[in-house]
Protein backbone atom coordinates (compact mmCIF):
# COMPACT_ATOMS: atom_id res chain seq x y z
CA UNK A 1 0.00 0.00 0.00
CA UNK A 2 1.50 3.29 -1.13
CA UNK A 3 1.23 6.17 1.31
CA UNK A 4 2.16 9.83 1.25
CA UNK A 5 2.36 12.45 3.97
CA UNK A 6 -0.66 14.69 3.53
CA UNK A 7 -3.50 16.52 5.25
CA UNK A 8 -6.33 14.30 6.47
CA UNK A 9 -9.04 14.57 9.09
CA UNK A 10 -8.72 13.22 12.61
CA UNK A 11 -11.70 12.52 14.90
CA UNK A 12 -11.43 12.74 18.67
CA UNK A 13 -13.73 9.96 19.86
CA UNK A 14 -13.83 11.39 23.37
CA UNK A 15 -15.43 14.59 22.03
CA UNK A 16 -17.65 13.05 19.33
CA UNK A 17 -21.24 12.50 20.48
CA UNK A 18 -22.34 10.78 17.28
CA UNK A 19 -24.74 13.53 16.18
CA UNK A 20 -23.83 12.92 12.52
CA UNK A 21 -23.85 16.54 11.37
CA UNK A 22 -20.46 16.04 9.71
CA UNK A 23 -21.84 13.35 7.38
CA UNK A 24 -23.74 15.57 4.87
CA UNK A 25 -20.74 17.92 4.65
CA UNK A 26 -18.53 15.13 3.28
CA UNK A 27 -19.47 14.81 -0.38
CA UNK A 28 -17.02 11.92 -0.78
CA UNK A 29 -18.84 9.73 1.74
CA UNK A 30 -15.66 9.29 3.76
CA UNK A 31 -17.49 9.51 7.10
CA UNK A 32 -19.98 7.16 8.72
CA UNK A 33 -21.53 6.76 12.14
CA UNK A 34 -20.20 3.43 13.45
CA UNK A 35 -20.88 2.24 17.00
CA UNK A 36 -22.27 5.67 17.86
CA UNK A 37 -19.20 7.63 16.72
CA UNK A 38 -18.21 9.42 13.51
CA UNK A 39 -15.39 7.53 11.83
CA UNK A 40 -13.26 7.86 8.70
CA UNK A 41 -14.19 4.88 6.51
CA UNK A 42 -10.99 4.84 4.45
CA UNK A 43 -8.12 7.28 4.10
CA UNK A 44 -8.36 7.27 0.31
CA UNK A 45 -11.92 8.68 0.46
CA UNK A 46 -10.82 11.82 2.37
CA UNK A 47 -9.64 14.72 0.20
CA UNK A 48 -8.17 16.53 3.21
CA UNK A 49 -10.01 19.79 2.53
CA UNK A 50 -11.89 19.67 5.82
CA UNK A 51 -15.39 20.68 4.72
CA UNK A 52 -16.72 18.70 7.67
CA UNK A 53 -14.80 20.68 10.31
CA UNK A 54 -17.24 23.54 10.67
CA UNK A 55 -20.24 21.20 11.00
CA UNK A 56 -19.08 19.51 14.20
CA UNK A 57 -20.68 21.18 17.26
CA UNK A 58 -18.25 19.34 19.57
CA UNK A 59 -15.05 20.43 17.76
CA UNK A 60 -14.15 16.76 17.52
CA UNK A 61 -12.74 16.97 13.96
CA UNK A 62 -9.37 18.47 13.10
CA UNK A 63 -6.97 18.40 10.14
CA UNK A 64 -3.62 16.77 10.74
CA UNK A 65 -0.68 15.69 8.62
CA UNK A 66 0.22 12.02 8.62
CA UNK A 67 1.10 9.12 6.37
CA UNK A 68 -2.05 8.07 4.49
CA UNK A 69 -3.19 6.61 1.20
CA UNK A 70 -3.48 9.27 -1.50
CA UNK A 71 -6.97 10.63 -2.19
CA UNK A 72 -8.50 8.48 -4.95
CA UNK A 73 -11.32 10.16 -6.88
CA UNK A 74 -12.20 7.00 -8.82
CA UNK A 75 -12.47 4.99 -5.62
CA UNK A 76 -14.76 7.69 -4.21
CA UNK A 77 -17.06 7.44 -7.25
CA UNK A 78 -17.28 3.66 -6.85
CA UNK A 79 -17.90 4.04 -3.11
CA UNK A 80 -20.73 6.53 -3.62
CA UNK A 81 -22.28 4.42 -6.38
CA UNK A 82 -22.25 1.35 -4.13
CA UNK A 83 -23.89 3.27 -1.28
CA UNK A 84 -26.58 4.53 -3.62
CA UNK A 85 -27.43 1.01 -4.78
CA UNK A 86 -27.82 -0.13 -1.20
CA UNK A 87 -30.58 2.39 -0.54
CA UNK A 88 -34.15 1.44 -1.43
CA UNK A 89 -35.11 3.20 -4.64
CA UNK A 90 -37.50 6.15 -4.33
CA UNK A 91 -39.82 4.50 -6.82
CA UNK A 92 -40.17 1.46 -4.56
CA UNK A 93 -40.66 3.75 -1.54
CA UNK A 94 -43.41 5.64 -3.35
CA UNK A 95 -45.22 2.45 -4.27
CA UNK A 96 -44.96 1.13 -0.71
CA UNK A 97 -46.17 4.34 0.91
CA UNK A 98 -49.10 5.01 -1.39
CA UNK A 99 -50.41 1.44 -1.40
CA UNK A 100 -50.22 1.34 2.39
CA UNK A 101 -52.08 4.58 2.95
CA UNK A 102 -54.89 3.54 0.61
CA UNK A 103 -55.32 -0.03 1.86
CA UNK A 104 -54.43 -0.14 5.53
CA UNK A 105 -55.51 3.08 7.23
CA UNK A 106 -58.50 5.30 7.78
CA UNK A 107 -58.50 9.01 8.54
CA UNK A 108 -57.37 9.86 12.09
CA UNK A 109 -59.94 11.05 14.59
CA UNK A 110 -60.38 14.78 15.27
CA UNK A 111 -59.35 14.75 18.91
CA UNK A 112 -57.93 17.92 20.35
CA UNK A 113 -54.13 17.92 20.29
CA UNK A 114 -53.93 18.97 23.93
CA UNK A 115 -56.15 16.16 25.21
CA UNK A 116 -54.40 14.45 28.12
CA UNK A 117 -54.36 10.66 28.34
CA UNK A 118 -54.38 9.18 31.83
CA UNK A 119 -52.51 5.91 31.41
CA UNK A 120 -53.45 4.83 34.93
CA UNK A 121 -57.15 4.62 34.05
CA UNK A 122 -56.55 1.75 31.63
CA UNK A 123 -58.34 3.63 28.85
CA UNK A 124 -57.80 2.63 25.24
CA UNK A 125 -55.56 5.09 23.42
CA UNK A 126 -56.79 5.85 19.94
CA UNK A 127 -54.09 5.74 17.26
CA UNK A 128 -53.66 8.88 15.15
CA UNK A 129 -51.35 7.41 12.50
CA UNK A 130 -52.81 7.94 9.03
CA UNK A 131 -50.18 6.45 6.71
CA UNK A 132 -47.34 3.98 6.29
CA UNK A 133 -44.34 3.87 6.12
CA UNK A 134 -43.07 6.47 8.57
CA UNK A 135 -39.32 5.77 8.63
CA UNK A 136 -37.59 8.60 6.77
CA UNK A 137 -35.52 6.30 4.54
CA UNK A 138 -38.66 4.55 3.28
CA UNK A 139 -40.84 7.56 2.54
CA UNK A 140 -40.94 8.88 -1.02
CA UNK A 141 -40.59 12.68 -1.39
CA UNK A 142 -43.70 12.50 -3.62
CA UNK A 143 -45.86 10.52 -1.19
CA UNK A 144 -49.43 11.83 -1.21
CA UNK A 145 -49.60 12.04 2.57
CA UNK A 146 -46.94 14.77 2.50
CA UNK A 147 -48.65 17.12 0.08
CA UNK A 148 -50.07 20.29 1.64
CA UNK A 149 -49.92 18.77 5.13
CA UNK A 150 -48.70 19.61 8.61
CA UNK A 151 -45.57 17.49 9.01
CA UNK A 152 -44.31 15.95 12.25
CA UNK A 153 -40.64 14.94 12.30
CA UNK A 154 -39.83 12.87 15.37
CA UNK A 155 -36.77 11.17 16.79
CA UNK A 156 -37.75 7.53 16.99
CA UNK A 157 -37.21 7.36 20.79
CA UNK A 158 -39.84 10.01 21.53
CA UNK A 159 -42.97 7.79 21.35
CA UNK A 160 -41.43 5.47 23.95
CA UNK A 161 -40.77 8.31 26.39
CA UNK A 162 -43.97 10.26 25.76
CA UNK A 163 -47.09 8.24 26.66
CA UNK A 164 -49.49 10.66 24.94
CA UNK A 165 -47.43 11.00 21.75
CA UNK A 166 -50.41 10.32 19.48
CA UNK A 167 -52.80 12.82 21.04
CA UNK A 168 -50.18 15.45 21.89
CA UNK A 169 -48.08 15.48 18.72
CA UNK A 170 -49.34 13.15 15.97
CA UNK A 171 -53.02 14.11 15.65
CA UNK A 172 -53.60 15.88 12.32
CA UNK A 173 -49.99 15.43 11.13
CA UNK A 174 -48.12 13.32 8.62
CA UNK A 175 -45.18 11.61 10.32
CA UNK A 176 -41.49 11.02 9.61
CA UNK A 177 -39.24 9.33 12.16
CA UNK A 178 -35.51 8.77 12.31
CA UNK A 179 -32.44 8.52 14.53
CA UNK A 180 -29.69 11.09 13.89
CA UNK A 181 -27.12 8.92 15.66
CA UNK A 182 -27.64 5.46 14.19
CA UNK A 183 -29.00 6.15 10.69
CA UNK A 184 -27.53 7.55 7.46
CA UNK A 185 -27.60 11.31 8.09
CA UNK A 186 -26.56 12.29 4.57
CA UNK A 187 -29.43 10.38 3.00
CA UNK A 188 -31.78 11.95 5.59
CA UNK A 189 -30.56 15.40 4.61
CA UNK A 190 -31.00 14.78 0.89
CA UNK A 191 -34.46 13.26 1.43
CA UNK A 192 -35.65 16.19 3.57
CA UNK A 193 -34.44 18.74 1.02
CA UNK A 194 -36.55 17.02 -1.64
CA UNK A 195 -39.56 16.77 0.67
CA UNK A 196 -39.37 20.44 1.62
CA UNK A 197 -39.01 21.50 -2.02
CA UNK A 198 -41.66 19.28 -3.60
CA UNK A 199 -44.51 19.54 -1.10
CA UNK A 200 -46.37 22.64 -0.01
CA UNK A 201 -46.08 21.84 3.66
CA UNK A 202 -48.26 23.94 5.95
CA UNK A 203 -45.95 23.57 8.93
CA UNK A 204 -43.25 21.41 10.47
CA UNK A 205 -43.32 20.20 14.07
CA UNK A 206 -40.01 18.76 15.24
CA UNK A 207 -39.83 16.73 18.44
CA UNK A 208 -36.72 15.07 19.85
CA UNK A 209 -35.19 13.89 23.12
CA UNK A 210 -33.07 15.98 25.50
CA UNK A 211 -30.04 13.70 25.01
CA UNK A 212 -27.05 15.11 23.14
CA UNK A 213 -27.20 12.95 20.01
CA UNK A 214 -30.83 13.91 19.39
CA UNK A 215 -29.96 17.58 18.87
CA UNK A 216 -28.45 16.48 15.57
CA UNK A 217 -32.00 16.07 14.27
CA UNK A 218 -32.65 19.77 14.86
CA UNK A 219 -29.47 20.77 13.04
CA UNK A 220 -30.38 18.39 10.22
CA UNK A 221 -33.84 19.92 9.70
CA UNK A 222 -32.50 23.48 9.81
CA UNK A 223 -29.77 22.58 7.32
CA UNK A 224 -32.27 20.96 4.92
CA UNK A 225 -34.63 23.94 5.15
CA UNK A 226 -31.77 26.28 4.32
CA UNK A 227 -30.70 24.24 1.30
CA UNK A 228 -34.29 23.84 0.09
CA UNK A 229 -34.72 27.63 0.29
CA UNK A 230 -38.30 27.41 1.53
CA UNK A 231 -40.09 29.28 4.28
CA UNK A 232 -42.08 26.77 6.35
CA UNK A 233 -43.16 27.53 9.94
CA UNK A 234 -41.13 25.34 12.30
CA UNK A 235 -41.92 24.47 15.92
CA UNK A 236 -39.47 22.48 18.04
CA UNK A 237 -40.23 20.49 21.18
CA UNK A 238 -37.72 18.76 23.44
CA UNK A 239 -38.87 15.77 25.49
CA UNK A 240 -37.12 14.63 28.67
CA UNK A 241 -36.16 11.02 29.25
CA UNK A 242 -38.93 10.91 31.86
CA UNK A 243 -41.51 12.00 29.26
CA UNK A 244 -41.75 15.59 30.48
CA UNK A 245 -41.78 18.49 28.02
CA UNK A 246 -38.59 20.50 28.41
CA UNK A 247 -39.24 23.08 25.71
Amino acid sequence: MNTVRRSIISIDENKCDGCGMCIPACEEGALQIIDGKARLVKDLYCDGLGNCLGECPMDAITLIEREAEPFDEKAVEEHLAKNKKELISEAECKSCSEISIEQNFSEPSKKKKDEAVNVNENRAMEAELSHWPVQMHLVSPEARFLQNKDLLISADCVPFACADFHSRFLAGHSLLIGCPKLDDIKSYHDKLVKIFKRNKLKSISLVYMEVGCCFGLSRLVHSALKEAEVDIPLKETIVGVDGSIKQ
